[in-house]
C-alpha cells in the first residue's frame, strides 16, 4: 500500500463551533469524484480476521498483477452517504443495512468480510477524518464507498489468499442533472443478470457489462437503461444502477429481490414509507406491458435517492408518466430526505449520528493534533 497525499488541506477534528469547510463550490456539485483527504484501509489473510485498520492519506494503492480482483473480479462495493443537518450534526442513513449486504455478497463470492461492527466503525472514522468535505445542509452529501477486494495473488480460479477492506469518500450533488424526470430506454438486447448469478449482490462484475447499453442510450438522448429479465425478456428488473417502481391506483409495485435484483436500501426504505402513507406495496414480477400502462414510474437508489421517470421507450413506443409536485415520487423523496437530513424526527431508528468528538488511535498523528 503506497498512498500519496492529496494536496488539499488536512481536516481537523474540532468542535462544531470551529468547524471549517473544504474549498469546494458546493452549488456546482454533481456526481463525480472529488478526492478528499483520507481513506480507511484494513487487510485480512485467508483464515484470519481483519486487522484493526487505519486512516491513511487518500491515494493510489499497490497490488499484485495476480490479485483476485484484477484477474477474476473478486470484489464487492457499497455506497452510502453522510449528511450535515441544520444543527451541524453529521449523520449516516442505515449503515447496518450496507454491512449486512456486504456480508451476503462476501458469502456469495467466497470472501472474508469485515465484521458488522468494524464496517460501521470504519465508515464513521472515514467520515470524521474527512468531515470538512461533508457539504453544508441542503448542498449535497458525502458519498462513502466501501470496497472489499481480493488483493492476494492467485493464478488459478480460487478464493484470494488476502483481502483489503478500503473506504474512500467524495462530496456529491445530484446523480442525474436537474430535470422533471428520467427518460428511460428499455434494453431488449442485453441482460443485466440471470437466475443463479450475482445480480442480487453488489459485485463489481455486475456493472461493467451495463456500460455499453448505457453509453448507447445516452448518445440517443436517454437518461438511463432499464433491463429485462433473462429468463423471459418480458418482465422489468433494474435500471443500470437503481431499482424501479410503478404506480397504478393505490398500488405500488416493484420487482422482487429473487436473486437477480439488488436489494436496495433506499428501495426497502421507500417501500416502508409508501405503506406508511396508505399505499399498498407489492414485490412481484412486473411485466413490460404493466410498465407501459402505469400512471407513475420512479427509481430509487443511494446516489439518486428517489427520481421520477418522465418517459419510457420500448422499441418504437414511448409512454409519458405523471411527474411534478403531485407525484408520489415527489412526496416520498421529501419524506425520506427530511429524515436523512434531520429535518424531522427519525421515528424508525434509521439515522446514526457520528460523534464529532470521537477520536480513535487509528487516526494519523496530524488528525489527532499530536
Amino acid at each position: 500500500m503506497a498512498p500519496s497525499v492529496h494536496p488539499s488541506s488536512s481536516p481537523l477534528l474540532t468542535s462544531k463551533a470551529d468547524e471549517k469547510y473544504a474549498n469546494v463550490k458546493w452549488d456546482e456539485l454533481g456526481f463525480a469524484l472529488v478526492p478528499t483527504d483520507y481513506m480507511y484501509v484494513a487487510k485480512c489473510k485467508q483464515g484470519e480476521s481483519f486487522s484493526k485498520g487505519e486512516i491513511v492519506p487518500y491515494g493510489d494503492i499497490s497490488i499484485s498483477p495476480c490479485a483476485g480482483i484484477l484477474n477474476y473480479g473478486q470484489g464487492l462495493f457499497e455506497g452510502l452517504k453522510a449528511y450535515r443537518t441544520e444543527d451541524r450534526r453529521i449523520t449516516l442513513f442505515r449503515p447496518d443495512q450496507n454491512t449486512l449486504r456486504m456480508q451476503t455478497g462476501a458469502d456469495r463470492l467466497c470472501m472474508i468480510p469485515p465484521s458488522p461492527e468494524q464496517f460501521v466503525e470504519a465508515v464513521k472514522q472515514t467520515v470524521l477524518a474527512n468531515n470538512t468535505w461533508v457539504p453544508p445542509p441542503g448542498k449535497g452529501a458525502l458519498y462513502i464507498r466501501p470496497l472489499l477486494i481480493g488483493t492476494g495473488a492467485v493464478l488459478g480460479i480460487a478464493s484470494a489468499p488476502e483481502y483489503t477492506f478500503l473506504i474512500y469518500t467524495s462530496p456529491v450533488g445530484n446523480y442525474h442533472k436537474a430535470s422533471s424526470g428520467l427518460n428511460l430506454k428499455v434494453d431488449h438486447n442485453h441482460r443485466r443478470a440471470h437466475f443463479g448469478g450475482t445480480g442480487g449482490v453488489k459485485s463489481c462484475t455486475n456493472y461493467s457489462p451495463v456500460v455499453k447499453s448505457l453509453i448507447e442510450a445516452k448518445s440517443s438522448g436517454f437518461s438511463d437503461v432499464l433491463f429485462l429479465d433473462a429468463a423471459t425478456g418480458k418482465n422489468i428488473e433494474e435500471v443500470s444502477t437503481c431499482n424501479i417502481f410503478i404506480l397504478k391506483g393505490n398500488i405500488v409495485s416493484t420487482p422482487p429481490t429473487s436473486g437477480t435484483i439488488l436489494p436496495g436500501i433506499t428501495r426497502k426504505s421507500i417501500s416502508e414509507l409508501a405503506r406508511d402513507i396508505g399505499y399498498q406495496v407489492q414485490e412481484r414480477d412486473v411485466s413490460v406491458d404493466e410498465l407501459l400502462e402505469a400512471e407513475e414510474v420512479f427509481c430509487t437508489g443511494t446516489a439518486m435517492v428517489v427520481k421520477a421517470v418522465e418517459t419510457v421507450t420500448y422499441h418504437d413506443k414511448r409512454v409519458k408518466y405523471r411527474t411534478g409536485e403531485e407525484a408520489l415520487s415527489t412526496k416520498l423523496h421529501l419524506i425520506l430526505t427530511n429524515i436523512q437530513m434531520g429535518v424531522v424526527e427519525d421515528k424508525k431508528g434509521w439515522i446514526v449520528e457520528i460523534d464529532h468528538f470521537t477520536v480513535t488511535d487509528s487516526f494519523p498523528d496530524e488528525i489527532e493534533g499530536k
